[in-house]
């Protein structure tokens, strides 16, 4: 038999439709696109997650807001000595001024931050082991600084931490469920190819052919029609994970920069379509097997 980019004629005539024509690899590539934008927003999160963990998990804030000046900063280097002596503190340092100022000018304009008097801002890094001790660490500024407000930001990421989890699981089980919804795709088509071709089949059983050898045909250009749905999937999935990507960095946000694709979920984005392509081509190999076993 005659070849052509790797198909015989046999299998063009078992399976005629081309790999542009036939509704199955648009509908697998549908598919794959859907499943890529999942998983990349369930890795985004992750990544997102574990940075904001690395940044504050292990992190408290102390403001000394005192109306006057002379007793916040009285206040303010009397906490800063308590805590250089208490354990568990890795690193203490004072927001300076000008710091402060441009943190809140946008909200409350050039004059007033001449008006208000601005708290001191102490960021302390605690060692992973004092996460426990922090009502120690609190009643021990507040008795040398009573005007200290103590804000534990692993308290307000908690909620946060706990919402990205949970998208990160619904990314997952959207990933299964696209995944399963290509594999039904697969056995329909295949179950319709038998059908269509059952004289077909009956005249190459007669003529010595095997399950096994039948079954090839259809497995070898079924996964052929899946690698081309899953990079026309794939390719699109990945130019509108380009384009949000840029935008999400012009924005200019800390917490929304850090929901960021690393390189290295790149190649698991990738694995996806050949892997659709694995599942394709299983899923058609059984349902023709399963079904030429009936016929016999």
């Amino acid at each position: 038999m005659s070849r052509f980019g790797g198909i015989s004629a046999a299998e063009r005539r078992l399976l005629p439709e081309g790999r542009a024509a036939g509704p199955m690899p648009w509908v697998i590539a549908i598919m794959t696109f859907l499943m890529v934008l999942a998983a990349a927003g369930g890795l985004g999160l992750r990544h997102s997650a574990a940075a904001l963990s690395a940044q504050l998990a292990d992190r408290i804030t102390i403001q000394i807001v005192d109306a006057n000046a002379a007793t916040r900063e009285r206040q303010a280097r009397a906490a800063i000595a308590e805590l250089h002596r208490l354990a568990g503190v890795r690193a203490v340092r004072r927001v300076a001024a000008p710091e402060m100022r441009a943190l809140l000018e946008p909200w409350l304009g050039r004059a007033g931050l001449d008006e208000l008097p601005l708290p001191v801002l102490i960021d302390v890094d605690l060692a992973p082991a004092a996460r426990r001790s922090v009502a120690a660490i609190e009643a021990a500024i507040t008795a040398v600084a009573p005007a200290a407000r103590i804000d534990d930001h692993a308290q307000w990421l908690a909620p946060l931490t706990g919402l990205i989890g949970s998208l990160k699981w619904l990314a997952l089980a959207l990933v299964l469920m696209m995944s399963a919804a290509t594999g039904f795709t697969v056995v329909l088509a295949a179950r319709a190819a038998l059908n269509t071709h059952r004289a077909t089949i009956d005249v190459m059983h007669l003529l010595g052919a095997t399950d096994i050898q039948i079954a090839r045909l259809f497995q070898r250009r079924i996964a052929l029609d899946a690698l081309f749905g899953g990079f026309v999937g794939f390719s699109a999935a990945a130019l509108v994970i380009l384009l949000l990507g840029q935008r999400i960095g012009g924005v200019g946000s800390d917490l929304i920069g850090s929901v960021a694709l690393p390189g290295s979920s790149w190649g698991m984005l990738v694995a996806l379509p050949i892997a659709g392509a694995l599942l394709a081509t299983v899923a058609a190999r059984l349902t023709v097997l399963n079904a030429l076993r009936r016929i016999l």
